[in-house]
């Protein structure tokens, strides 16, 4: 009796043991599903990461890209610049070269004018201490009469203006054929009224673009070599210098007078330049 009692109470399990396989088993599931969608979320974020540096490598390939096209275009800017830089040089050269030659020789022409001066001077009071007949006398002083005129129209020359190339500059006609007698240059005068009407002049043309009369200045286009440029602002007697190709002295327009809609002035042309054109044009006839 005492034995069955025994068996049965061993064989009887625990209340508490279903409830604790029931919470287990949840505890199971719910790890499997957090397991799961942690492994979703991972996934996920893998792909963002992913699509993301795909993103940025793009990116950065196309920053990488218009970067070398900067620098191919900057090291272009540049090798230009340094091709400009030289042809201002050299012309710098050339034009300090002539500023020097053109004070030189105004040096030389003062210096021979002095030394004519004195020596007209020497031979006058030479022949009225030998010649003592009043025709002698007059003679004399008709000699001295017309050295006199020479010797004022060598000063009016000197009084011209010069140009930071040395060049004489013209204000009138009169002064215009000054220059004409020297025998260095050639000068086509011209008078443009109108704007915007180009008008030949030598070898250039010239338009007018506007004045200010107050301040006699002027707006122009010069037209060299089929090539336009602008001038703005430029004072009257103020040369514009410009080279030909092929030539190395500089030809130049002067504008000495300003009027309504209106200007006037003249073109120089160094005797050097023509005839490099009358070479280059009869080297093109043949």
């Amino acid at each position: 009796m005492s034995d069955d009692r025994i068996m049965e109470s061993r064989t009887e399990s625990p209340a508490w043991t279903l409830p604790a396989i029931v919470v287990l088993g949840l505890i199971a599931i719910g790890g499997l599903a957090f397991g799961w969608s942690a492994s979703s979320k991972l996934d996920g974020t893998q792909q963002a990461v992913a699509a993301q540096l795909k993103a940025t490598q793009a990116s950065v390939q196309q920053d990488m890209s218009s970067m070398k096209d900067r620098l191919a275009q900057d090291e272009k800017s540049n090798t230009d610049l340094q091709g400009d830089l030289k042809v201002v040089t050299d012309k710098l050269k050339i034009t300090q070269g002539q500023l020097k030659k053109a004070r030189a020789e105004a040096v030389k022409l003062n210096d021979e004018t002095t030394e004519k001066v004195t020596a007209l001077d020497t031979s006058v009071h030479s022949e009225l201490a030998t010649k003592a007949t009043s025709d002698d006398v007059k003679t004399v002083d008709t000699k001295v009469v017309g050295v006199k005129t020479d010797l004022d129209a060598t000063r009016e020359d000197l009084k011209m203006a010069r140009s930071e190339m040395g060049t004489l500059i013209a204000r009138n006609h009169d002064e215009i054929d000054q220059l004409r007698r020297l025998g260095e240059r050639d000068y086509v005068e011209f008078t443009i009224a109108g704007r915007n009407k180009p008008q030949k002049v030598g070898n250039v043309t010239v338009e007018l673009k506007g004045v200010n009369e107050k301040r006699n200045q002027f707006n122009a286009a010069v037209t060299i070599e089929d090539k336009l440029f602008e001038k703005k602002n430029r004072a009257m007697n103020e040369p514009i210098f410009f080279y030909l190709s092929g030539t190395h002295i500089p030809e130049e327009i002067v504008v000495n007078k300003v009027g309504k809609n209106t200007i006037s002035g003249y073109l120089s042309i160094p005797k050097a330049n023509s005839q490099v054109a009358s070479a280059s044009g009869s080297k093109s006839g043949n």
